[in-house]
């Protein structure tokens, strides 16, 4: 008996490290072709062929976009330039004016580790009149000036800041 279990697991043994034998044939796998060349946006350039978009992509620059533009830019940098602030409430305070991406980029911003701490002057709009998605705000503080980057998903939509960007050689 000892004999036929030890005959029986050397063929076990053989049997599961042999290849399995394939009875179907290799079939190559299917190639991709572009059938048509794609296209760069950038530039001016138009990411489909053939198709054109319009200059300012369904949203202009008015005096209102302007000013809810500049108004969220200045609340959003008063916020942020609060090193006092306990970081809990500081977040909160600021993470409903900033993108989802800027709320989960700052949310573990200490801000004692800020180092401005009040806006010093007016801040200067940067616009791109083919472009109304999006904005810059500098803004003079007392560390420099702070670059602030606004967006929006629609003409109708709020501005949401989604960098704040220091003064070069400050963190």
């Amino acid at each position: 008996m000892k004999r036929a279990l030890t005959a029986l697991a050397v063929v076990l043994l053989c049997t599961a490290c042999s290849p399995a034998a394939s009875t179907t044939p290799a079939t190559p796998s299917p190639t991709a072709t572009a059938s048509t060349e794609a296209t760069l946006s950038a530039g001016g350039k138009s990411q489909a062929p053939g198709g054109t978009a319009p200059a300012t992509l369904g949203i202009g620059w008015d005096e209102t976009s302007k000013k809810t533009a500049l108004d969220t830019g200045t609340t959003a940098m008063t916020l942020y330039a609060r090193p006092t602030v306990n970081d809990k409430v500081w977040i909160q305070e600021l993470g409903q004016l900033l993108t989802p991406q800027a709320a989960a980029d700052y949310q573990y911003v200490d801000p004692a580790n800020i180092p401005v701490t009040k806006i010093t002057g007016q801040g200067r709009l940067i616009i791109d009149e083919s472009n109304g998605f999006g904005c810059h705000i500098v803004f003079p503080t007392n560390a420099g000036n702070y670059d602030v980057q606004l967006l929006r998903t629609a003409a109708d939509k709020p501005w949401q800041v989604n960098r704040f960007t220091p003064p070069n050689g400050t963190k």
